[in-house]
């Protein structure tokens, strides 16, 4: 089975690409979603940020303290490095897991960072979703309601757009302009 990897900056829209696949029957995996739910329930990935951060970085209620989180890693990029390598391989696992459940020419997991995360090798083939930078800003600012600046913050955690098109199998343009489903399709006929 081909594993690919479809990934973009922040605001790219890699949700959008990745629920047509499923539209058109392919198993797409999320892995942001993955670790988010990982964050909260593997015992390995707790007690690590908990070392870490110190037990003020989880809720009473056992959650993760999101605004903490995200306040420690968008402005230390150590902090982001660390927390990468303890979440990656969980998810990573968890996407063995899941892929070995699938039936389908190829599978696909949803992520931000691929690149990032040093895990290309672990995928037959690399999507790269981009669009123009204003058009990605305004869809963060209208999604997470945060500020322009905010945004800009978190980009500078991520891989420019330009590395990652020049290391990708694939492209698909999401400037609301170029139709994306012919894109994809397109795409899809080369993985079956």
């Amino acid at each position: 089975m081909i594993k690919v990897a479809v990934t973009g900056g922040i605001g790219s829209g890699k949700s959008v690409v990745c629920k047509i696949f499923e539209k058109i029957g392919i198993p797409v995996f999320n892995a942001d979603f993955e670790a988010k739910k990982l964050i909260n329930t593997s015992r390995t990935i707790h007690d690590k940020l908990v070392s870490l951060f110190g037990a003020a970085i989880y809720q009473s209620n056992g959650d993760i303290h999101r605004k903490k989180m995200a306040d420690l890693i968008f402005n230390d990029n150590f902090a982001l490095q660390k927390v990468n390598e303890i979440v990656h391989p969980e998810v990573r696992k968890r996407f063995i897991e899941w892929g070995k459940e699938q039936n389908s020419p190829y599978i696909i997991q949803e992520a931000a960072i691929i690149f990032e995360s040093k895990q290309t090798q672990s995928f037959d083939k690399i999507i790269t979703v981009t669009a123009p930078l204003e058009l990605k800003i305004e869809r963060v600012i209208k999604r997470d309601q945060v500020s322009k600046e905010e945004v800009y913050k978190r980009m500078q955690s991520q891989l420019p757009d330009e590395i990652k098109i020049a290391k990708s199998d694939f492209v698909i343009m999401n400037d609301e302009i170029e139709m994306i489903i012919p894109q994809i399709i397109e795409i899809h006929n080369k993985l079956i």
